[in-house]
């Protein structure tokens, strides 16, 4: 029975000296898994509160940059906008009566593309009338809508 003992003891020992380490790497285990879980929750938090903090700044700042570039895209469109105005004195002779009017005629162009044909403006003259001041003061088309390059907000709509 004595070296029954003697040839168990050991076994016993290196067994119960295995489990007593495999106890004590699950316990290391857990520790550094509650550490990592822990930097997890704290790195999640941080980025939910970054998240949550950025989803409330960012539409306001997202409509304003989409504000500025329809701004932007509109005023460059704008300013692409011009008027070819030509003029010329017509007369009209009938019986006695000689009548003169200024022709105006204009036409809105995008770059080159021509956005309408050309529309005619007859004002009757005068007999000391300036046709070349009066050209300078009449327009078919609104100053306000194609002067943009001039800094002004456009007022009205192209119809």
């Amino acid at each position: 029975m004595d070296a029954l003992l003697w040839i168990l003891l050991p076994g016993f020992t290196a067994v119960a000296s295995g489990l007593l380490a495999w106890f004590v790497m699950q316990s290391r285990m857990e520790v550094a898994l509650a550490k990592q879980r822990e930097t997890m929750a704290e790195s999640r938090g941080a980025l939910d509160a970054e998240k949550s903090a950025l989803d409330s700044v960012l539409p306001t700042a997202l409509r304003a940059a989409e504000e500025t570039a329809r701004r932007q895209a509109l005023e460059d469109f704008m300013s692409e906008l011009h008027v070819e105005q030509r003029h010329y004195t017509r007369e009209n002779k009938m019986l006695l009566q000689n009548r003169k009017s200024l022709v105006l005629q204009e036409r809105m162009y995008f770059r080159n593309i021509p956005l309408s044909d050309w529309i005619e403006h007859e004002i009757s003259l005068d007999d000391g009338a300036d046709p070349n001041r009066l050209v300078q003061d009449m327009t078919v088309f609104d100053r306000s809508v194609i002067s943009i390059a001039d800094g002004q907000r456009p007022r009205k709509a192209l119809a």
